[in-house]
């Protein structure tokens, strides 16, 4: 079980990793538009959209990003506490 545990933490982490690319990648549109842009934007989106309704934008500042960050860094503590049982 504590096998399982490790790899949904890392999976995790990776997708930390995209979202931060993700979030890099809106200040350089040109780079956005490109094929690896989108591809980091259909893995990234789908989880942020909720996050977007949620959470207004401030000016021209999506924060929504950052409390989707926030959450899966609550669901890493979430797993390490499962971990912790077992």
């Amino acid at each position: 079980m504590d096998f399982v545990l490790d790899i949904v933490i890392q999976l995790i982490g990776l997708y930390r990793i995209i979202i931060i690319i993700h979030i890099l990648l809106s200040w350089f549109p040109q780079i956005r538009q490109t094929g690896f842009g989108r591809f980091i934007g259909m893995l990234a989106e789908p989880y942020l959209e909720p996050f977007r309704r949620i959470i207004p934008t401030v000016g021209m500042f999506d924060f929504s990003p950052i409390v989707a960050f926030i959450a899966l860094n609550f669901a890493i503590d979430g797993i390490r506490q499962i971990q912790s049982f077992f």
